[in-house]
C-alpha cells in the first residue's frame, strides 16, 4: 500500500547501555542522546480510516528515514535550563475559579508562597497564570489577569526563579516579561493579536500549545482526522510562523494540549503516539496533572483524588520523550520520575 502522508511514532524504547548496544548493532535507531527504539509506527491519515504499520528499524522503510534523523536529535536547553534530565514546571493558579485548586491561591500572598514551595519541592520553572482556560472558563478582563499575575511574577523573579507566564493575551504577556518572566506558555499558541510580536520583542521563550476551539466551547464536539497527526501538522505551522516572527528556534518548546479541544479518544491516541512529536526539533511539554481524563478513565475521581493517575500518565509521558512536565504536585512527582529513570537505567 502506498502512504500517502505517514508520520512515524517510534516503540520499543530501550535506555543506557541497551541503546547504545543496539544502535551500535543497526538494531536500534537514536532517540536523543541516551535512549532508543527498536521499531516503529509507520501512520497515514490521509487515508480514511488511518492506517498504521509497524516495522522493526532495521527494516524501516525509505519514508521513516528523514524521521529517523530527527529522532536523533534532542534540544539541550530551554530558557536556560537543562534539559538532560525531565524538567518540572509547577502551577501557580492566581484564580479563583482553576479546576484544580481553584482559590487557593487567589491571593498575592498565598501565590508567592506557593511558587517558593514548588521550586524547594524540585521544579525548574513555576508557571504563573491569572485566568482559567478550563473547559467552560468564562474570559478574564485584560486588567485583572494583569494584576493578578504581575505581583507574584515579580516576587518570584526576584528571588531568582524562573517564570513562565501562563496566558493568550499579548497586553498580559508583555507586563510578564517586563517583571521577569523569560517563558509565556500560550493555550493557543501565539495565534491572539499581537502575541508573536509580544514575545519576540521581549526575547521571551515560548511554549505553544494546540487547542482546538475556544475554553468556553472546546470540548463541545471536537474532530480530528487522526488526532496526532493534525496537531503535529499545526504545531509544525506554529513553529514556522514563530521563527518567521524573529523568535529563535532554541526558544520554542511544543505541548499537544491534552484536554483542550480532545475527547478521551483524542487524548489517549495523543499520549500513545507522544513520541512522534520530538521530531519536530523542539523541548516537547506534557501537561496532564489531574485532568479531567484521568477521572474519565478512572473511577470518576475528582480533580483532588487524580495524583496517581496524573503520576502514571506523566511517567509513560517522559518514556516517551517529554522533556518538560507541568504539574501541581512536584515532589511526588520528581519522586516517581526519579524511580523510573534508576530502574529504566538498571543502576
Amino acid at each position: 500500500m502506498t502512504l500517502v502522508h505517514p508520520y512515524v511514532t517510534p516503540r520499543g524504547f530501550l535506555s543506557g547501555t541497551s541503546a547504545r548496544d543496539a544502535i551500535a548493532a543497526n538494531r536500534a535507531a537514536a532517540f536523543g542522546r541516551v535512549a532508543a527504539f527498536t521499531a516503529l509506527d509507520l501512520t497515514d491519515s490521509a487515508l480514511s480510516p488511518h492506517v498504521q504499520q509497524t516495522f522493526l528499524v532495521s527494516e524501516a522503510p525509505a519514508a521513516a528515514q528523514p524521521w529517523l534523523k530527527a529522532f536523533a536529535q534532542a534540544p539541550e536547553t530551554f530558557a536556560g535550563i537543562s534539559l538532560a534530565e525531565p524538567v518540572l514546571l509547577g502551577v501557580v493558579n492566581v484564580t479563583p475559579d482553576s479546576f484544580s485548586d481553584g482559590g487557593l491561591y487567589s491571593s498575592e500572598h498565598a501565590a508567592i508562597a506557593h511558587g517558593k514551595a514548588l521550586l524547594e519541592a524540585g521544579a525548574a520553572i513555576v508557571d504563573v497564570g491569572g485566568e482559567s482556560t478550563r473547559p467552560g472558563a468564562a474570559p478574564v478582563p485584560l486588567d485583572q489577569e494583569i494584576s493578578r499575575v504581575i505581583p507574584v511574577i515579580r516576587a518570584l523573579a526576584s528571588a531568582g526563579a524562573c517564570v513562565s507566564i501562563d496566558t493568550r493575551h499579548a497586553p498580559v504577556m508583555e507586563a510578564a516579561i517586563a517583571a521577569g518572566a523569560r517563558i509565556v506558555n500560550d493555550v493557543t499558541a501565539l495565534t491572539g493579536e499581537g502575541a508573536l510580536a509580544a514575545v519576540a520583542r521581549g526575547k521571551a521563550a515560548v511554549m505553544l500549545m494546540h487547542m482546538q476551539g475556544e475554553p468556553q466551547t472546546m470540548q463541545a464536539d471536537p474532530k480530528y482526522k487522526w488526532a496526532p497527526g493534525d496537531v503535529f501538522d499545526y504545531l509544525q505551522g506554529r513553529i514556522a510562523a514563530c521563527i518567521a516572527a524573529g523568535i529563535p528556534r532554541a526558544g520554542i518548546g511544543i505541548d499537544p494540549g491534552i484536554g483542550f479541544g480532545k475527547n478521551d479518544l483524542h487524548n489517549a491516541q495523543i499520549l500513545d503516539h507522544l513520541a512522534l512529536f520530538r521530531a519536530l526539533g523542539a523541548p516537547l511539554v506534557l501537561g496532564v496533572s489531574r485532568k479531567s481524563f484521568i477521572g474519565r478513565m478512572s473511577g470518576g475521581e475528582d480533580a483532588q483524588h487524580r495524583l496517581a493517575g496524573s503520576l502514571a500518565a506523566a511517567v509513560l509521558g517522559v518514556l516517551q520523550g517529554a522533556q518538560i512536565v507541568r504539574v501541581h504536585d512536584v515532589a511526588e512527582t520528581r519522586q516517581a520520575l526519579a524511580i523510573a529513570r534508576r530502574i529504566g537505567a538498571g543502576a
